[in-house]
């Protein structure tokens, strides 16, 4: 009797009276105010820890970047070509991936120096290259101003062409070394708007140029007439044009405005002639016909550029995306970072958003697979994981649903057990 008495009390506050009803709603939002109030706890829980990934990422990045720069600093005669040249393109990946900030910031200003005393001290030839592509790969990313690219890109130029004075060492550049020094300047003046008008550095530098397209090497005619037709493409001799029509413009080291269009214009006419030549070369013994052709292709470009203005359209299949460019700085600097991240190259134009915002490329594959949100850490253990708030909080309201279930059908059966 005892016990009908307990299965009674069960059904009456389990089934069907209208109080007892609102009585177990009222204790369900009770229950879930306070799953409520435990996952804004474990929220905030969560973000603290995303703080704390993040900032051991930031632990873990500085690590890297000072081991790698540790590399470097050692001296030419300490460390390896192979440890040299790992170490700079692990900055250089570096810096592409974190892209512009604060870290990439912190890269350049952590690097410009152990790289510019490297390539100053260093006889060993061969180190050089991979010095040459982490300084334009920092300073393409983490550079803020013209003065800074200036620099590196003044740095570049003295491998190739000491000051005198300078605490260069001298060393006999090779055809290999002059290429990439070529290549990686012109990467970093392809970045350049406001060119600084001194016209006798200008001048210079374009005959060093224009001497470079009548070298046997065709690495090193290639990367010279790039060279000269970004040169030509951001407007030097323009500039200079517009100064001489101003008479009363003031020298610059001694040369007048007027003075240096004419002698541009007549190293201009000395370039065009000599990229006629190379445009139309003939096969010698020995010629590998791909670089030939490579050569052929690349002076009849420059040709029509000087010629009637048109620039190189480039189309480049990248997954099943296309990438296009229509200038001769957006081409170089596409060849340059295809170069430097080599293997890496298809992934990296596909997933860094960095690369997308230099060569305005939207991958079509970025937005099938962004269809969905993306979690972040933090969300996966909120929402994903089966500790999670989500799932606790889901597992709780199972939990009282199954208990009401029983309660009900219990009492049902106690009630028609005594009918009975």
């Amino acid at each position: 009797m005892g016990k009908r008495n307990s299965q009674r009390k069960s059904a009456a506050m389990f089934d069907s009276d209208d109080d007892s009803s609102v009585t177990s709603s009222s204790t369900a939002r009770s229950d879930l105010m306070s799953v409520s109030g435990a996952e804004d706890v474990q929220f905030v829980q969560d973000s603290l820890l995303d703080q704390a990934l993040d900032a051991l990422d930031e632990k873990r990045f500085a690590t890297l970047l000072h081991q790698c720069l540790s590399s470097i600093k050692k001296g030419s005669k300490k460390t390896s070509a192979k440890e040299i040249a790992l170490a700079s393109h692990a900055i250089g990946c570096l810096a592409l991936t974190v892209g512009c900030g604060d870290n990439a910031r912190e890269i350049f200003e952590e690097s410009i120096r152990p790289l510019d005393e490297s390539l100053t001290s260093t006889i060993d030839v061969s180190k050089i290259p991979s010095l040459l592509e982490c300084l334009a790969i920092i300073t393409f990313i983490g550079g803020n101003d013209q003065e800074e690219t200036e620099r590196s890109m003044d740095i570049m130029w003295r491998v190739i062409n000491p000051k005198s004075g300078s605490n260069v060492v001298a060393v006999k550049p090779s055809a290999s070394l002059i290429a990439n020094v070529v290549s990686a300047w012109s990467f970093l003046l392809s970045t350049i708007s406001n060119l600084k008008l001194n016209s006798k550095n200008w001048q210079n530098s374009i005959s060093y140029l224009s001497g470079l397209l009548d070298k046997e090497d065709r690495s090193v005619r290639i990367a010279a007439g790039e060279a000269l037709a970004l040169i030509f493409e951001i407007g030097v001799i323009d500039k200079f044009s517009a100064q001489s029509d101003n008479a009363s413009d003031a020298t610059q080291e001694g040369s007048k405005p007027l003075e240096s269009y004419i002698f541009l214009q007549g190293l201009k006419g000395k370039v065009l002639n000599q990229c006629k030549k190379l445009s139309i070369e003939a096969g010698g013994k020995g010629s590998a016909k791909k670089d030939l052709n490579s050569q052929r292709n690349l002076f009849r470009d420059i040709l029509d550029f000087f010629e009637y203005g048109y620039s190189p359209d480039i189309s480049m299949k990248i997954g099943g995306d296309s990438l296009q460019t229509s200038s001769w700085s957006e081409m170089i600097q596409l060849n340059f970072i295809k170069h430097f991240l080599g293997g890496g190259f298809v992934k990296h134009m596909q997933e860094n958003e960095f690369l997308h915002d230099v060569f305005g490329f939207s991958p079509k594959r970025k937005y099938l697979n962004n269809s969905e949100h993306k979690m972040s850490g933090g969300e996966k253990r909120m929402f994903k994981s089966p500790n999670s708030v989500l799932n606790k909080a889901r597992t709780q309201l199972l939990n009282k649903q199954r208990i009401l279930s029983e309660g009900r059908n219990f009492g049902h059966y106690a009630i028609n057990h005594e009918d009975a």
